[in-house]
């Protein structure tokens, strides 16, 4: 497929992800519109030339109206936290993906890329796992509702007049990104962050535009039905990630200590949060996603896709480096 003048629909187009999706498909040509839960974003959406639609992607009247006319639609939209409630992630995770895949389809879209997560093989996986590996959801509402939307969405791949492609990303990192740029250097701005002393674990980082790029490839050769793992292909240590985050944000060095004393400070904290009715600014939970041991294959995407990141470490870091310079990260924690 072509994506020269192709119209794309980006649900979640004011969270990171989705809003660099949009950027990078305007250098290619395309046209975009926006589905997102609230107003944000208005003014650079409209200096962008992106058509936004804001409403619930819950909303089946909403999800109709933003699929018409469409050609493409990347659903990035989702619930992603470390835990809560979980009706309120198979809300979002699973109804909202069913909901807009549906209205999609009514709507005669032609390919509807879902956005996935490597975590549906839960903490502790086989090393180099392929996309074919065991999909364990760890009791966790994250990882059980976006096993559950892969399967759920997968069934109305209806190839050529409707095509169903998932994307299970790594650990996206880039300016902006939340869980793995602002929240670590805003602890570690106040000497409050650890990481796990676990010398085997590494993060499966893939720069937000590398992870854009292999969306692109998926969709140009239209690769119904499949599923591909996207991370920058390199293995790198958690203490190496953070170490070198600290580094470029003018922190001090990270400390290390053991996984379950992490937690524990984590617990004491939240629930001191609660005491004074604060918000929890990191959950318990969180350590697990943090300390996963290996490295997933992104194998079949290089063979299929021909994908080949072009970001490497060092070059995203250096980039975040200057974002970081001219950005108040304590403003995006609010």
């Amino acid at each position: 497929m072509n994506l020269e003048n192709k119209t794309l629909l980006i649900t979640g187009i004011d969270e990171f992800i989705g809003w660099r999706a949009a950027e990078l498909a305007i250098a290619k040509g395309m046209k975009v519109r926006g589905l997102q839960s609230s107003s944000d974003r208005n003014q650079q959406v409209q200096d962008l030339g992106i058509e936004l639609i804001v409403g619930s992607i819950t909303d089946p009247k909403i999800a109709q109206k933003a699929c018409q006319g469409v050609n493409i639609v990347l659903h990035t939209a989702q619930l992603a936290q470390e835990a809560g409630p979980l009706k309120d992630f198979r809300e979002v995770n699973v109804d909202g993906t069913v909901t807009m895949a549906k209205a999609a389809k009514d709507a005669g879209v032609k390919t509807f890329v879902h956005l996935s997560s490597v975590l549906v093989y839960g903490f502790n996986y086989p090393d180099k796992v392929t996309e074919s590996g065991p999909l364990v959801d760890e009791n966790n509402p994250y990882c059980q509702t976006k096993i559950a939307a892969e399967s759920a969405v997968l069934q109305l791949n209806s190839p050529p007049d409707f095509g169903i492609i998932v994307i299970r990303a790594g650990d996206v990192y880039g300016p902006g990104c939340i869980p793995w740029i602002v929240r670590p250097v805003h602890f570690m701005r106040q000497k409050l962050f650890a990481y796990a002393n676990d010398e085997h674990g590494v993060i499966n980082h893939v720069y937000i535009d590398n992870l854009v790029d292999a969306i692109f490839l998926a969709i140009e050769k239209e690769t119904y039905g499949e599923i591909f793992n996207i991370t920058d292909g390199q293995e790198t240590s958690w203490k190496e990630y953070f170490t070198r985050l600290a580094e470029i944000s003018g922190s001090p060095a990270p400390m290390s200590i053991g996984k379950d004393e992490i937690k524990l400070f984590l617990k004491l904290r939240v629930q001191g949060q609660k005491l004074f009715r604060k918000k929890a600014d990191i959950l318990p939970e969180s350590i697990d996603f943090m300390t996963r041991p290996y490295a997933y294959s992104i194998a079949k995407a290089q063979n299929q896709l021909s994908y080949a990141p072009k970001i490497d470490l060092e070059e995203g870091l250096q980039r975040i480096q200057e974002w970081l310079e001219k950005t108040d990260i304590q403003q995006l924690m609010k």
